[in-house]
């Protein structure tokens, strides 16, 4: 055949050959499980998709598939291994696009309800491009090393000025774009986080959110609000710009319902609007952001606090305000009473002491920390002086918070690298570094009401920092619980009992003792369950 009679022929052949394609965002990780991951990009061109799993480079096969065209690609990968970690590369049927190298991978969480030890970032109103955003990015990056990232959330205004599909490529997908091939986000929608008709181009269009409880919780059948596990932390995000508010309406019917059925040790609640914040918008003011902080202090707060909640985070005001230990506040700032605050302690062990929280699981109005960490890539001043703040600050920065079984650490970090705020959460347990005061004399007590129907709350006191072990014992001296056993600073420190014996079944009614051991010496403390 002569090389005109080929032409043809080649011709078709090139025709009918693939779209090579070109990489223009992603990968990105969303709606992590224990089993299963969702994995997005973008191309230039429409092709089908395919995403290849593996315990390392080198060592990866195709896990999910889709004949459909798209240049908008998003397959959910299924039957993975809890707390692992996998390699990924994503693509074509017939082209790997990226993928495959020691950046792109994922950890799968721990089965839901262990107790593993859980890092958390939070980003408010981070979607700005520029210096102060990259700072902060880079401030936590350093601080973290090599610890892993478990949990990512933004509070709202993930993308400025309008979150149309231009300002999220400059304000998330460029700046973070290392971060989200290799970390799951889970987001909430802020006030600048505007929708647009048509596709691919607006919050709901670019993010991947449950709605059928794929990753704990309970469905919510809208991708506006919804909740999660990670290990024993349940996460509920609200929607504060979009949904109805009101407390008949869908999101706090749900809400309610959803948490009813978790039976996890914490909760952590988190949306754009805060229900307290004198920073760059007062939530006093029911005209401010058409009254969305009014009506969630006024309408989820109470929910959240029927059912034990012990953290809520919010963005919107471009500060960082935190507040006591507090519960029942519904009010504006002039309404708050010392009665609102369960602890008015800066929250840390080496001042004030630990917030502490009588039981090991949930339990209603024992108080919760609100933070507003919306300075994430800039500031905007205010008067920063609600008096349900324990700390008010125009700085930049973002929050890390750590779990481990129960205690809750959480810093806020500036753009630095400094720690400019902190404080603990401690459920159920002593307060390992209480501050120190020498010379105490050894002692143990119990404080509150005693027989008790519920939680029993004791102090312990050192004279010197040394080895201590607390338990409980029943009549016979047969051990009921273990509350603590290890180093000790010196000083007064608080413990409490939830009733629970090591089998985290309640103790029967009866007569039991406190034990402390120190050094060679004992103190006893009786006290009665009814």
């Amino acid at each position: 055949m002569t090389a005109r009679a080929w032409m043809p022929v080649l011709l078709a052949v090139l025709l009918a050959a693939p779209a090579q394609a070109a990489l223009t965002r992603g990968p990105y990780l969303m709606m992590g499980a224990p089993d299963a991951i969702t994995v997005r990009w973008r191309t230039d061109v429409p092709t089908d998709s395919r995403v290849r799993l593996g315990p390392a480079p080198g060592a990866l096969a195709d896990a999910a598939t889709s004949p459909v065209l798209t240049t908008e690609h998003e397959l959910r990968l299924t039957g993975l291994a809890p707390a692992t970690r996998f390699t990924y590369a994503v693509g074509t049927t017939t082209q790997v696009l990226t993928g495959d190298d020691a950046a792109t991978w994922f950890d799968t969480p721990p089965t839901a309800g262990s107790p593993a030890t859980t890092r958390v970032w939070v980003l408010g109103d981070s979607g700005l491009p520029g210096s102060a955003q990259s700072r902060v990015r880079d401030a936590f990056a350093a601080f973290t090393g090599a610890t892993p990232t478990d949990v990512w959330l933004m509070l709202g205004d993930n993308a400025y000025s309008a979150g149309a599909d231009a300002d999220y490529t400059n304000g998330l997908f460029t700046p973070y774009a290392a971060f989200l091939r290799t970390h799951v986000l889970w987001p909430t929608r802020g006030n600048h986080d505007i929708l647009y008709a048509g596709t691919a181009n607006d919050y709901y269009d670019l993010f991947t959110m449950p709605t059928a409880a794929e990753a704990g919780g309970l469905p919510s059948s809208t991708e506006a609000w919804y909740s999660f596990d990670h290990g024993d932390i349940h996460f509920v995000c609200l929607d504060s710009e979009g949904s109805d508010r009101s407390p008949t309406g869908a999101m706090m019917t749900w809400l309610e319902s959803d948490l009813a059925a978790t039976d996890r040790r914490w909760i952590i609640a988190y949306w754009h609007h805060p229900p307290y914040t004198k920073g760059s918008h007062n939530s006093d003011d029911v005209l401010d952001s058409g009254g969305r902080m009014r009506d969630m202090r006024e309408n989820a707060l109470p929910v959240l606090e029927d059912f034990g909640v012990d953290l809520v985070l919010n963005g919107h005001s471009h500060s960082y305000e935190r507040s006591f230990l507090v519960d029942g506040h519904y009010g504006s700032s002039g309404t708050l009473t010392p009665a609102m605050l369960k602890d008015a302690g800066d929250g840390r062990p080496g001042g004030d002491g630990a917030y502490l929280k009588s039981s090991g699981s949930p339990l209603p109005h024992e108080g919760e920390v609100v933070a507003v960490a919306g300075s994430s890539a800039q500031v905007s001043g205010g008067t920063l002086n609600h008096p349900v703040m324990a700390r008010s600050l125009n700085v930049l920065g973002s929050m890390v918070i750590d779990v481990r079984g129960n205690e809750l650490d959480a810093v806020f970090l500036d753009d630095v690298g400094a720690v400019r705020d902190s404080f603990v959460i401690v459920k159920g347990g002593v307060v390992v570094d209480a501050r120190p005061a020498p010379g105490t004399l050894l002692g143990l007590a119990i404080v509150g009401a005693n027989p008790t129907r519920g939680s029993c709350a004791l102090t312990v006191s050192l004279p010197r920092a040394g080895r201590v072990r607390l338990s409980i014992v029943d009549a016979a001296g047969h051990l009921v619980r273990r509350l603590f056993s290890g180093a000790q600073a010196a000083g007064e420190a608080r413990a409490s009992w939830d009733g629970l014996a090591e089998t985290q079944r309640p103790a029967p009614p009866g007569v039991y003792f406190a034990v402390l051991e120190f050094e060679g010496a004992r103190r006893v403390a009786r006290l009665v369950r009814l």
